[in-house]
């Protein structure tokens, strides 16, 4: 068995959460202070069990690093990660494994209000203990949600750097990332919507035009010392910054939206398959702004399939 995992590819290494979404979609015009009736549908979420999904649904083999539950559901979330071919090898089953997130959407597809539960990661310490060398000396590069527990995202930096890979940081909370500057610091690119990073840089980036907007990220990323960074503005596209001072925008693709949940997962799951396999910024925010559309106009939290040359990939080798 050993043998047999290690001649295993590992593409793109995944670590994170699985969540359970439960979604409400009112049928008219939503009424925060009143019942509303609609249509309520549960999905597999999480935001890095969306992008793993992604990077799948793009053919490129990617490895995920989590934990589910011990039930049905939680062996249903595995299944259907093996059948969009994620190597799965590494999802370790605990009790309360899976998290849980409550989310009310409007007509218009926005989200109105959220509450989340998120299950305990630290069992993927032992996995990192046991064979996260076999991993990283692998794997061609690595995504992490930078609000995990500091713990383990130690673990995998060390590794990272040990090996020499390039770590993608997504954020799902940035209080708790702001605590986490250091480590944002060693990170290839960073990405983040509009208000998460006038939170990151004491910035109102709402009260600039597009191109004061680029300018001044390229300043704060500059003066932070971050490698690249990417600030996400909805229907506005994309900027991004990097450290040499060039910065530029990427266009929104115009889309009928139905639902805006895991559009930002697509995009980040885009960019970081475009960086890791030899796109510059542009391309790889190009790249992010088709998969971002792809979602925004289902009720799916991932975007569907793709050939890696629809989007200037190359194939990779099973």
């Amino acid at each position: 068995m050993k043998g047999k995992i290690m001649e295993e590819r590992i593409g793109i290494l995944v670590f994170g959460a699985v969540f359970v979404d439960i979604k409400g979609y009112p049928f008219s015009l939503y009424r925060p202070d009143g019942r509303n009736a609609g249509k309520v549908v549960k999905v597999h979420g999480g935001v890095s069990r969306n992008i793993v999904e992604d990077i799948a649904n793009v053919e490129l083999r990617p490895t995920f690093i989590s934990v589910v539950d011990k039930d049905a559901i939680g062996e249903e979330v595995v299944q259907k990660l093996k059948r969009h071919k994620v190597n799965t090898n590494y999802i370790r089953r605990i009790e309360g494994g899976l998290g849980t997130w409550l989310a009310i959407f409007d007509t218009e597809g926005e989200l109105r209000g959220s509450i989340s539960q998120r299950p305990d990661l630290s069992k993927l310490e032992e996995v990192l203990s046991e064979q996260g060398d076999s991993l990283f000396s692998r794997c061609d590069s690595v995504i992490v949600e930078i609000d995990m527990d500091s713990k383990l995202l130690k673990q995998i930096f060390q590794l990272a750097e040990k090996y020499n890979k390039k770590v993608y940081a997504a954020v799902s909370n940035m209080s708790i990332a702001l605590e986490r500057r250091d480590l944002l610091k060693t990170t290839a690119c960073i990405v983040c919507n509009q208000q998460e990073a006038g939170m990151l840089f004491s910035e109102d980036f709402e009260e600039m035009n597009l191109e004061e907007m680029a300018s001044s990220l390229s300043s704060y990323v500059v003066k932070a010392q971050f490698p690249q960074m990417i600030m996400t503005l909805g229907s506005q596209g994309a900027i991004y910054a990097e450290q040499n001072g060039h910065f530029g925008h990427c266009k929104a693709k115009k889309v009928h939206v139905i639902d805006t949940a895991g559009a930002g997962d697509a995009f980040f799951a885009g960019v970081a398959m475009g960086l890791t396999y030899g796109k510059n910024m542009m391309e790889a925010c190009e790249i992010g702004t088709k998969l971002a559309a792809s979602v925004l106009g289902t009720s799916e939290n991932v975007n569907p399939r793709f050939l890696p040359e629809e989007l200037g990939l190359k194939s990779l080798e099973a």
